[in-house]
């Protein structure tokens, strides 16, 4: 049986998907970071101490990858050591616990992937949501939810015409990651769209605006290049 919104409790509220996650999930605890400190497993007991919680949703992350080059250590501390609190609770607690992680996973170079392939993270980014998700692994009252999403509106001048996702905007997306979060299916699982290039995707959520072409090789990080996903398990499992 499906649990109620009001026995969730969702991190990264203030993130880009938190606004479709507020509205999606009516009733929910969505904490402040200040209040819900994923570096602090102390701090997160204390706050759901009496609270009806029955899972957790943790979409909360530092997710820049310029920034976690410049910053790894706070990577460590939230995506990787944050993730493993939030795990522990949930396992002290017998909740469910629905892991937001990311499609950086892969190396990029054989998309479309299953949840099945073999990840090789291409920068420090991929390496720490990685690191959650082995964290995750450790619970079997867990789904990892692999995925990627934007903004409602493109907001950059220039889109990468040479590296292929399955990005919706994140109103596209945010349902599709409830119904997921809602469902009883555990492991891993793909969520997203077609596969197409981020110049594509871009052009499909306004295709009036002028969006001039970009190559991964004109930036100074690494991106993988192909990390579309294969949605099969979603589409037979979920719907």
């Amino acid at each position: 049986m499906s649990i109620p919104a009001s026995e969730w409790l969702v991190t990264g509220g203030s993130g880009l998907l938190g606004g479709d996650l507020k509205t999606l999930l009516p009733g929910a605890l969505f904490p402040a970071s200040f209040e819900f400190d994923v570096r602090n497993y102390d701090a997160l007991r204390s706050y759901v101490e009496g609270k009806p919680i029955r899972a957790i949703l943790h979409a909360g992350a530092f997710t820049s990858p310029p920034k976690i080059n410049e910053d790894p250590l706070r990577a460590l501390e939230v995506n990787i050591i944050g993730t493993a609190n939030v795990v522990r609770l949930c396992a002290e607690f017998g909740w469910r616990l629905v892991y937001i992680s990311t499609d950086y996973v892969f190396r990029g170079d054989a998309g479309p992937y299953k949840e099945s392939d073999p990840v090789l993270p291409v920068n420090k980014y991929a390496w720490s949501k990685l690191g959650g998700e082995c964290a995750v692994r450790l619970y079997d009252n867990a789904l990892i939810i692999r995925t990627t999403f934007g903004e409602n509106v493109f907001p950059y001048p220039k889109a990468f015409t040479d590296q292929w996702t399955s990005r919706l905007s994140v109103s596209q997306m945010a349902p599709k990651l409830v119904k997921a979060a809602l469902s009883e299916v555990t492991g891993v699982l793909h969520v997203g769209g077609p596969r197409r290039t981020v110049y594509d995707y871009a052009k499909s959520l306004d295709p009036e605006k002028e969006i001039g072409p970009l190559s991964v090789n004109d930036i100074n990080f690494a991106v993988p290049v192909d990390t579309s996903l294969d949605t099969s398990r979603y589409d037979s499992e979920i719907g």
